[in-house]
């Protein structure tokens, strides 16, 4: 199955959104659970485990799930938040890992010396406190989202993660990288065997810049939206 990050959702009864993201076992480089969404609605977004989906009929329409649209209301929210000090970090949960993260830093306002050239209102400074907003997965797992970076072994930023293609037991077989600019991207199919570690929103390959340069390649796929 090829799960194809951006691609369209179906559920039985109809679409439901989007493919947001990928959850996975680093150690047995295996795909656990899929982050399904409305479309650019994360805060709406639920985890859903890989055994509940399957490639759609269309071979370019993504994937099915075994279940109504209604259905995954009752799967696990993926989007949390704290409001957590400068350098603090969110509660530790013996069941849950913290996965991608956003942090939003607020600068505060205070009044000037009157006469000051302007409102008198300027940011001059921040918090001292931050909201965070990240992703609650799995213990143990790590997540992987379309605009994850991929690295090669002699550090250079290569593209991102488009996605992956794993076979019948959800072991990934292929990544699947998003190359170059603007008008002249293309996906390249990296074997598992080339990646050396798999870490939240990024991905290090254990081949160089040149070495990847050299791998089949195909036009990147555009899915709606």
């Amino acid at each position: 199955m090829q799960l194809d990050l951006g691609s369209t959702v179906h559920c039985t009864d109809g679409a439901f959104g989007e493919l947001a993201d990928i959850v996975i076992d680093p150690i047995r480089r295996r795909v656990t659970h899929l982050v399904v969404q409305p479309h650019r609605r994360h805060d709406l977004a639920r985890l859903v485990p890989v055994d509940r989906a399957q490639p759609h009929e269309r071979s370019d329409a993504g994937i099915s799930l075994d279940c109504t649209i209604a259905d995954l209301s009752q799967f696990e929210s993926v989007q949390k938040s704290a409001y957590l000090r400068l350098g603090e970090f969110p509660i530790e949960d013996p069941e849950w890992e913290v996965g991608i993260t956003d942090i939003l830093v607020l600068p505060y306002y205070e009044s000037l010396t009157p006469g000051v050239l302007g409102t008198g209102i300027q940011p001059v400074g921040y918090e001292s406190h931050v909201t965070e907003v990240y992703d609650r997965i799995p213990k143990d797992k790590i997540e992987i989202r379309r605009a994850s970076a991929v690295v090669s072994s002699d550090g250079h930023h290569l593209g991102h993660v488009d996605g992956f293609v794993v076979d019948d037991e959800d072991r990934i077989g292929h990544l699947l990288l998003e190359h170059g600019h603007l008008w002249g991207k293309r996906e390249i199919t990296v074997p598992i065997g080339a990646v050396g570690s798999i870490e939240n929103d990024e991905v290090q390959l254990s081949l160089s810049k040149d070495q990847v340069g050299a791998l089949e390649s195909v036009p990147v796929r555009r899915w709606p939206g």
